[in-house]
């Protein structure tokens, strides 16, 4: 059952940058926050604590404490509410509160009645997610326990944070392997030219003609320049990135290949399918599938098409991604196709979509849409530079391709 007037945050679109640019993988946290979440139940005395973060349609609890649960519809959520709040959401008994009472959390296990929440808010004030603890019983919190779970919430983000910063060095290490591997690549050509002409002159001694001379020394002249033309090239790139020190990153070059793409998505979006009954299914190319690329942004570019997706296809219905490593010449391009057997999107709509004006409106089996999920998509891939192509015939279903650009390590 959906949830009427579900809140949306006035900054709902900065809010949804901020998380993305994070460019966190759901699935890959549990140990990271694991510590601060069995803290938080710990300091409140109560049974569940859960670290959540809240995407355009789905919350994801990246670490929890005495509940095993990885996500959930974002409208079924009570962290949806605490986003909303400046200081905190408190709920003393969920099961009398009309917007809470019916839910599967509430009704069935663990049958939890109590609840308190606090944002996760960034240095920029945008609250990305929420720290929780719920209890099957009535709780009074003390106000030296709701200071502690600040901190606690305060050291989650920074966490967040660290781990950004972290991954960014490792892209900065990457890349600058991979440009010592091509200098080394680029300077042994000319210099094994000039130290091979240079031995045949040797070699030859007084049998050397003049004109053979002549031409020797013409090629080693320009093995020198080429190598002096490299030099300049490095010289001038280290400037450029001299210049945009201070500016944000738009690559992150942690090894990525389609392999790891597929089971990534496979293990955060084979659940939604299976709880809507759609057949959910990865596919990759073969010959490039272990190739290493950047992975910035793709989670959540392709998870939010994915969560659209099964949000306007029937129980039946299917959802296919494909995923593909286009090698070309002038730079590699990473294709992603997410097609649906839905309901389908008019002409007027997807191009409301491709102009960053997307509107909300309610799944098949009555999910509600915040009508931020595809403008967040084109706004991903216009600032990496790709492109997006939707294609749809009403009542037959909806193909979205997106091309990115990529460096290959």
């Amino acid at each position: 059952m959906s949830t009427p007037n579900a809140p949306v945050p006035a900054n709902e679109m900065e809010r949804l940058l901020a998380l993305s640019d994070l460019d966190i993988d759901y699935s890959d946290h549990q140990i990271t926050f694991q510590d601060l979440a069995k803290l938080a139940a710990k300091v409140t005395g109560t049974r569940i604590s859960l670290v959540n973060l809240l995407d355009s349609l789905t919350q994801w609890t990246i670490s929890n404490y005495g509940l095993d649960i990885e996500q959930m519809l974002r409208e079924d959520s009570v962290c949806q509410y605490t986003i909303m709040e400046s200081d905190h959401f408190e709920v003393g008994d969920l099961s009398e509160d009309v917007r809470f009472k019916d839910k599967f959390y509430v009704t069935g296990e663990p049958k939890v009645k109590y609840y308190y929440g606090l944002p996760l808010r960034t240095s920029e004030g945008l609250q990305i997610g929420a720290l929780c603890v719920l209890d099957q019983e009535r709780k009074t919190l003390e106000p030296e326990k709701i200071e502690l779970l600040k901190i606690i919430a305060d050291e989650i983000v920074a966490r967040l944070k660290t781990h950004k910063v972290l991954e960014n060095l490792k892209s900065r290490l990457l890349e600058a392997g991979q440009a010592q591997k091509k200098v080394a690549h680029d300077i042994r050509g000319p210099l094994g030219g000039i130290v091979g002409l240079a031995q045949i002159i040797r070699d030859q001694g007084e049998q050397n003609r003049m004109d053979e001379v002549l031409e020797f020394i013409n090629l080693i002249h320009k093995s020198g320049n080429s190598i002096l033309d490299l030099a300049e090239e490095i010289l001038d790139s280290h400037r450029e990135k001299s210049k945009d020190a201070n500016a944000p990153r738009t690559s992150n070059g942690q090894g990525f290949t389609l392999m790891i793409f597929k089971d990534k998505l496979e293990k955060l979006y084979g659940p939604q399918g299976k709880h809507k009954n759609i057949r959910f299914q990865v596919q990759t190319s073969p010959l490039t599938e272990n190739i290493h690329f950047s992975k910035n942004k793709l989670l959540q570019i392709t998870g939010n098409l994915i969560s659209n997706s099964m949000k306007f296809t029937p129980a039946g219905g299917e959802v296919m991604v494909n995923l593909h490593l286009l090698i070309d010449q002038a730079r590699p391009v990473l294709q992603i196709s997410v097609r649906d057997t839905g309901v389908g999107i008019s002409k007027e709509n997807i191009q409301a979509i491709l102009s960053g004006n997307a509107s909300s409106t309610d799944g098949t089996s009555g999910e509600q849409g915040f009508g931020f999920g595809l403008a967040l998509v084109k706004r991903l891939v216009d600032s990496l530079g790709g492109r997006i192509n939707i294609t749809s015939e009403p009542g037959m279903g909806t193909n979205f391709e997106i091309n990115l650009p990529q460096n290959i390590y």
